[in-house]
């Protein structure tokens, strides 16, 4: 059985500076765990009838194929992306919203509940989340933390059938896998510019532009109202809709200028757009069309509301959805000014506006940030703007009355602000607090363990920090290193590395090779280093790390502790056992007499040493210890908690190794059930604990129930974590081997092929799931009956195993028995039987007598001397 490496990382927690990554930014926050008085809560409260959050209908025309089609998108499937032509070269304002919009209105009795929900990112979806608890129970949410006010709705959500919950302006796909993938007692409808990236199981609805009939009705019924208008008003508007691209939004917009302005006629206003706007429908710019007609808007703006144009140009620079009236309003305005300027806004449609809040469209923001000329100077306006923007949001961060910190409401509303304010920062632009601000928003991010979230944010600080304070200042340093772990954070070693190089080398230049912070900066390269497979530079720089804390901190320092876990988790992946389980017994030990028996810490220590001893074979050791790290876990960190989690699901592989299914699967069926109640049904731990499923259930020979599940593990990891992240790349490997197993090489061979070739194109030639799938592919080539093809691969898949691993490693071990096989299928003795014998004698001196590995070299070599042939065992991925 292919097993799945990422549960050696999930059940291998680094501690300390190797799992924080940035010495700035406390602890990760690693699960959302309801407090105990509020768990079962979700599933006795009731909605009202009639419970949203939707704003008043939209006009909605000439789209009543695509309503009815999306209706029978969602009661067939319960799921549906409204998305937008590519003609429209991925912008706004085809009419994605106002559709699903006007569905949800259509159809609002057939739903106890419907709840709209801002998309553009993560942050923004939890946001709306929260906003559902405080609906259904207010007085608990006032004293509720973020997390568990999102984990609430979550659960109300999967106790109460029958709602609908829409998703506008969706960024990335996979931002929706934790909702939709974990609640099934609804309907899920997503809007979004993306036409790509969607999984199979949420079908699209193309939506393009108007038809030439129904834009002209759309522009009369916006400017006439319930009035007829004359042949010459069609024939009019019939031009200028053409004119327009019969685009939905820039008709709303010139319909409601010409709405404000009952004076100016179709023909005249036509006139007024200029030469630029190209006359045919086909091949309309869809920005430069808006930009052209916002022209002649802004101009009446500028004539009726300099107070109005205002407001715009701040709200231009502020994330796009939910910004309160309060935010957009300057000192000294009266409350009552800015909601007659809010209200002209909106006459306009140049904003959406509840009463207390706005929401802006993105083509808006677009075009009003969008600098002067190519070397982006921004005029006066622009920048007046954006400092009312960054004035605003600073003066919203202030404290209540008689508290010294902002509360957690406040960085929760203004944290979307905040990334939109540092995503879109002029070049050479500074604000020295709102950099403060950056900092402290990355820090609440990183401890709701939304790292990567943070990158925008640490991007500016780090441009601030740059310019006001050098290149090499320790702040500068510091940030920098933060910016790093949020692009490892998200994958992205590419990124990562560099900068960890980078700051690790500045840190050894201005601070010292042994200062704290260099020794922070080696830690994480290595850690770094370990996370791409290469193996060969991370122990030397872990072991030079460990050293220099030992000397310059103390052998029982925390952050020594922290590199020696690392150390030795790096030595159990390069298969130096020798030097691994040593390295974890001394290090458990410190950790219970420095740290306590049950601290964090030591418990991971202690679910390290555990998988150690069964890599080792020495179930004996590892089971009662593995019970050991449960039984702590749960009583200290919850039922529920990730770490408990991965506790559990390590149980269970000590319970396979064993080969006791009986306790084994059961074991991952309920952890499995918990990943998906707790964390949702895409959350990688989830994954890792679905994938360990199907591979205990391939051991079991059930591979009608493996299959599927593997099928289902990879679809999910492709959605969520990218075609060729490491953990992706696993599934398809297990999923070929579990064909394999079923004797279906057909499909096995293409997809260890690919898989292959992924990971040399992602992980590099030598990273160990590089090594594997070369290993695994030359099994399937001698399956096949090719050993032409089998041997050349084992032969360069062993030199290379051991390069990196080592003559004794169980990978070369393993594949050097699968070459002797592959001599002996071709009938070559002299070189299969020797092959034989040198394998049972590394095993013999590195496992010992009865180690399974040991125990096949042995059987291996004695069905060789009797010219039986042997089917090679496949190559696991560890």
């Amino acid at each position: 059985m292919s097993t799945d490496a990422a549960m050696s990382r999930q059940g291998i927690e680094a501690g300390g500076h190797r799992s924080v990554a940035a010495e700035q930014i406390g602890i990760a926050y690693t699960g959302d765990v309801l407090p105990s008085e509020a768990l079962h809560a979700p599933a006795k409260v009731t909605a009202a009838p009639g419970t949203s959050n939707l704003a008043p209908v939209a006009l909605c025309l000439g789209r009543d194929e695509e309503l009815a089609g999306l209706r029978r998108i969602l009661t067939k499937q319960c799921e549906g992306a409204i998305t937008q032509s590519g003609a429209v070269h991925g912008l706004g304002g085809i009419g994605k919203s106002a559709l699903a919009l006007y569905y949800a209105h259509r159809y609002r009795s057939d739903y106890t509940l419907i709840w709209w929900i801002n998309a553009a990112s993560s942050d923004e979806i939890e946001t709306s989340l929260t906003n559902l608890t405080h609906m259904l129970v207010p007085d608990w949410s006032t004293t509720a933390g973020r997390a568990a006010q999102v984990a609430w709705a979550m659960q109300w959500l999967a106790w109460n059938p029958g709602w609908l919950l829409v998703y506008d302006n969706v960024e990335d796909p996979g931002n929706l896998a934790p909702y939709t993938g974990a609640l099934h007692q609804g309907h899920h409808l997503a809007t979004s510019r993306r036409t790509t990236g969607w999984p199979d199981s949420i079908p699209t609805l193309i939506l393009g532009n108007l038809s030439p009939d129904d834009a002209t009705i759309l522009l009369c019924r916006l400017i006439f109202k319930t009035d007829a208008p004359t042949p010459r008003q069609q024939a009019d508007a019939r031009a200028l809709s053409a004119d327009l691209g019969h685009f939905p939004l820039a008709i709303r917009q010139a319909g409601a200028y010409l709405t404000q302005n009952l004076g100016v006629s179709l023909d005249s206003y036509r006139r007024r757009l200029g030469a630029k706007l190209a006359k045919a429908a086909h091949g309309i710019n869809a920005e430069r069309t808006i930009a052209q007609i916002w022209n002649v808007t802004f101009h009446a703006l500028e004539e009726s509301s300099s107070l109005a144009v205002e407001v715009l140009h701040t709200a231009a620079w502020l994330a796009p959805d939910d910004i309160p009236h309060t935010l957009l309003t300057p000192s000294g305005i009266e409350p009552d000014d800015i909601a007659e300027a809010i209200g002209t806004l909106a006459a306009y449609s140049m904003v959406t506006d509840t009463g207390s809040s706005v929401t802006i469209h993105r083509m808006v923001q677009t075009v009003l940030r969008t600098p002067q000329d190519a070397v982006g100077t921004y005029s006066e306006r622009h920048l007046q703007g954006r400092s009312r923007a960054e004035e605003n949001t600073l003066r919203h961060l202030t404290p209540p009355s008689g508290q010294e910190n902002t509360t957690n409401n406040q960085w929760d509303s203004l944290t979307p602000h905040l990334v939109n304010l540092a995503a879109t920062t002029p070049l050479g632009h500074h604000n020295a607090a709102l950099t403060e601000a950056y900092v402290a928003a990355a820090s609440r991010l990183h401890q709701q363990g939304h790292t990567a979230r943070t990158i925008s944010l640490s991007e500016a600080v780090l441009a601030e920090r740059e310019q006001v304070l050098g290149y090499a200042h320790p702040d500068t340093l510091s940030i920098r290193n933060n910016l790093a772990a949020a692009f490892e954070s998200a994958g992205d070693l590419g990124r990562a590395i560099p900068l960890y190089v980078t700051t690790l080398v500045q840190r050894e230049q201005i601070l010292g090779d042994t200062h704290p912070n260099t020794l922070i900066s080696r830690n994480c390269l290595a850690g770094a280093y370990e996370s791409a497979g290469d193996l060969g530079r991370a122990i030397p720089l872990y072991e030079t790390t460990l050293a220099q804390r030992e000397q310059i901190l103390g052998d029982t320092h925390p952050d020594t502790l922290a590199t020696r876990n690392d150390l030795a988790y790096t030595y159990q992946t390069a298969g130096d056992l020798g030097r691994a389980i040593p390295l974890y017994e001394t290090t458990l030990a410190q950790r219970e007499q420095a740290l306590g028996d049950t601290h964090p810490d030591t418990l991971a220590t202690r679910n390290n040493l555990a998988h150690a001893y069964q890599t080792a074979g020495d179930l004996e050791r590892a089971i009662p210890l593995h019970q050991a790290t449960l039984a702590q876990r749960k009583q200290i960190l919850g039922d529920t908690h990730p770490h408990t989690l991965s506790s559990r699901t390590n149980l269970a592989d000590a319970y396979l190794a064993e080969g006791d299914l009986g306790r084994a699967i059961p074991l991952y069926e309920t952890t499995l059930a918990q990943c998906e109640q707790a964390l949702g049904d895409t959350h990688p731990h989830t994954l890792v604990s679905r994938n360990c499923l199907a591979g205990a259930y391939e051991s079991a020979g059930d591979l009608g129930r493996a299959i599927p599940l593997y099928e289902t593990t990879l679809a999910q990891r492709e959605q969520v974590l990218g075609d060729t992240h490491p953990d992706t790349l696993i599934s398809r490997i297990c999923l070929a081997g579990a064909y394999e197993s079923a004797g279906d090489l057909g499909r096995a061979i293409p997809l260890y092929e690919t898989s292959l070739t992924q990971c040399e194109q992602t992980l590099g030639d030598t990273h160990p799931h590089t090594l594997s799938s070369r290993t695994n592919l030359a099994d399937a080539y001698l399956a096949e009956g090719d050993p032409g093809r089998a041997i050349p691969l084992y032969e360069t898949a062993i030199a290379q195993c051991e390069q990196v691993f080592g003559d004794t490693h169980p990978n070369t071990l393993i594949s050097r028995n699968n070459l002797a096989g592959a001599y002996l299928t071709r009938g070559d003795l002299g070189r299969a039987i020797p092959l034989y014998e040198t394998t049972l004698a590394q095993c013999e001196q590195v496992f010992g007598d009865t180690h399974p590995n040991t125990l096949i070299s042995q059987k291996n070599l004695a069905n060789a001397r009797k010219y039986i042939e042997v089917t090679p065992r496949k190559n696991t991925t560890t």
